[in-house]
């Protein structure tokens, strides 16, 4: 109860939050329709307005609840309305970007640590990267991607995705690998350990917990990577593309039903992160979380 009592007090104030600007947003529109019959409408109609809008400014959250019901379980999973569908093929370009982040932030992140001249010239380089703000940049990965003879949209989705996620993963590993300190380093290297024994039974290990926890953010950085990347790849399925459409044919209920589909996909993402953490933590002779 001490744990699930504070997440319900900010849960429920949220929601409070959400229900007061959704009144405040949607009332003039109950308002402006009231003027022109001529009404003028008590506060309980006014609420009730604008609580069972088809295009509200702001949806209320029984709505979006609504459609994220209607999208997810009331639609086959192979229809183009679907959630379950959108969310499946923004889910494999999360999945090929967050491996392709693995991958690069390990490398780099082994390639600094262990080489000073690296350490000079790439870091920089790495922490300049993400000063380039992504919505400018993957319509030139898709440029040149279109140019190089990627004919799946899959291939720049994915490049963005381990684009962002890929940093939270270097600079966590290099935290990790240089966290042992002198004095366990003087004793592997009093036992005479080579510069590669000390790599894998020292520096690895000990990264492990900064690894895991770079995950968490990795993964949740590569959906929004994969999101981002569906917006100028003219994509007509995914979240992000189910996102554009609502804005283009003016639907907020698709707008925000597939956003909250994106925050429930992370969520899930993390906790299967976590999972795998707790049982490489045990594998390992840890103890889990």
């Amino acid at each position: 109860m001490n744990r699930v009592v504070p997440i319900l007090t900010v849960v429920l104030a949220i929601f409070a939050i959400w229900y007061v600007a959704s009144f405040a947003m949607n009332r003039a529109w109950v308002m402006d329709q009231a003027a022109r019959a001529g009404e003028t409408p008590s506060l309980s109609e006014q609420i009730a307005g604008t609580m069972n809008q088809s295009r509200p400014v702001v949806p209320a959250p029984h709505q979006v609840a609504a459609e994220l019901y209607d999208g997810i379980f009331d639609k086959a999973v192979t229809s183009k309305r679907s959630l379950v569908y959108h969310g499946f093929i923004t889910l494999q370009a999360t999945l090929w970007g967050f491996a392709l982040g693995i991958i690069g932030g390990v490398a780099l992140a082994i390639l600094i640590v262990l080489s000073r001249t690296a350490d000079l010239t790439l870091m920089p380089w790495a922490i300049i990267s993400q000063t380039i703000p992504v919505v400018a940049l993957a319509p030139m990965i898709v440029i040149l991607t279109n140019a190089l003879g990627a004919e799946s949209l899959m291939v720049p989705k994915a490049i963005i995705a381990g684009y962002l996620s890929f940093f939270p993963v270097l600079v966590s590993m290099v935290k990790g690998l240089t966290s042992p300190d002198a004095m366990q380093l003087d004793l592997l290297r009093t036992y005479g350990a080579t510069k590669n024994q000390v790599f894998w039974k020292l520096r690895l290990p000990a990264s492990m917990p900064f690894f895991f926890a770079s995950l968490k953010i990795a993964v949740a950085a590569s959906l929004v990577g994969a999101i981002v990347g569906e917006l100028p790849t003219g994509a007509i399925s995914g979240l992000g593309a189910r996102m554009l459409i609502g804005s283009q044919f003016g639907n907020p209920m698709i707008m925000w039903s597939a956003l909250f589909a994106a925050a429930i996909l992370a969520a899930m993402l993390i906790w299967v992160v976590g999972g795998i953490e707790r049982v490489a933590s045990r594998a390992m002779g840890g103890q889990s979380a």
